[in-house]
């Protein structure tokens, strides 16, 4: 029998987020006076656009927003989120087909809670984002991961799928644009792929946080709108964090079936409640206006992610595939690992952001919390003389 001060085995098992770790960290370090670079963070540089602000100002004094509002979110936004999905992506929902949760990450724990019982395998393409291996599990999942490769642009095809299914796969995890990698899927391939979800009766959940940062000949598509059929197994997942730099506001949704919709309805009345009523006003202004703030922030990324790219290439045992969306490089460091470092053998990636932290004092995210050893992500949201300063460090560490 375990000590009545022992965590449950479901918390037990949980990793920490590695990219919250190395950001707390690298703030740590800024904190007691030392000049870190940090290229950890998901998040904008940018300030939320001053209308967002206003918005939620003029909130926080309307007496009906200091009260319980319905636990799904407001009417009025989950209206202005169906509008505004149809308006970017051609996606065509009722607002009962909306759900507004505390974030893009809350947004997918409700997903996987509402479709996923013990035992059920998820596909999981790898590299993925650090925390859908921990929320499947949550939910009693099984991760299937599916490695792929800078030679295939980091996407999964349908034969690999093919390859992965068995009588217990339950869902697939798709994403594009891809963080941690930049991969952006072709119209053509994300059609193909709902279309053989769709002959697998399998349910697909779609990651589209990252719907308007696409770069050069990227084209962002929607699954559920390339193959209308699978509107009624499939689950959408986005908000205003990397759209309007409102990552701090937690304000995210899921959109799906009516039925499941509801479902996951009654389970986040229980565990939250509604959003911050501030939070959904500021929201609901960003979701309703223009997409100005938008394309600076894109235009923005686009140059940098440029010169990450050029500068990370330049560094001897680095190889980094050109992104193509979100705001993330993923560069291989392999041809890196093995060699003394700081005083230091480096047999990781892992090892290696340690020691490019404690000696160059530059923050990166190994690659082994995205199912990718020998790899990192690197944020290119950050202002342009640090990111070429903290790309120097690293070069010159390595050299």
């Amino acid at each position: 029998m375990s000590p009545n001060n022992s965590l449950s085995n479901r918390v037990a098992a949980i990793t920490e987020s590695s990219t919250l770790a190395i950001d707390a960290k690298a703030k740590a370090l800024k904190a007691a006076g030392e000049d870190v670079i940090g290229f950890g963070a998901g998040e904008p540089d940018f300030p939320t656009p001053s209308h967002i602000v206003e918005a939620a100002e003029r909130a926080a004094g309307e007496v009906r927003f200091h009260h319980y509002t319905p636990a799904g979110g407001l009417p009025e936004l989950r209206e202005a989120i169906a509008v505004k999905s149809k308006r970017d992506s051609g996606l065509e929902v009722t607002a009962a087909q909306v759900l507004v949760s505390n974030g893009g990450k809350h947004a997918l724990f409700n997903a996987f809670m509402s479709i996923i019982d013990p035992g059920d395998e998820v596909l999981l393409p790898a590299p993925y984002w650090v925390s859908y291996p921990e929320l499947i599990r949550l939910a009693g999942g099984v991760v299937v991961e599916l490695p792929t490769t800078a030679a295939t642009g980091f996407r999964v095809t349908v034969d690999e799928l093919e390859r992965s299914v068995t009588d217990q796969t339950k869902a697939l995890v798709f994403v594009s644009p891809s963080n941690p990698t930049g991969a952006v899927y072709p119209p053509v391939e994300v059609e193909a792929i709902g279309r053989w979800a769709l002959e697998r009766g399998l349910w697909v959940v779609t990651d589209e946080i990252y719907e308007h940062l696409v770069y050069g000949d990227g084209e962002f598509s929607s699954l559920p709108v390339l193959v209308p059929e699978m509107a009624e197994r499939c689950l959408i997942v986005n908000g205003v964090a990397k759209t309007y730099s409102m990552t701090g506001w937690r304000v995210g949704w899921m959109m799906g079936p009516p039925a499941v919709v509801a479902g996951a309805m009654r389970l986040q009345s229980h565990a939250t409640s509604n959003v911050s009523n501030v939070a959904q006003a500021a929201a609901l202004a960003a979701v309703t206006g223009d997409l100005d703030a938008v394309e600076m922030m894109r235009a923005a990324f686009d140059r940098r992610r440029m010169s990450m790219y050029n500068l990370l290439n330049d560094i001897d045992g680095v190889a980094c595939h050109e992104p193509e969306g979100a705001f993330y490089a993923f560069p291989s460091f392999e041809g890196v690992l093995g060699r003394t470092i700081g005083g230091r053998e480096v047999a990781s990636a892992h090892e290696l952001a340690e020691v490019i932290l404690e000696e160059a004092k530059v923050a990166i995210v190994p690659g082994e919390g995205f199912g990718a050893p020998g790899y990192a992500r690197l944020s290119y949201a950050l202002g342009d003389e640090d990111l070429a300063e903290g790309l120097r460090r690293i070069a010159g560490l390595l050299s």
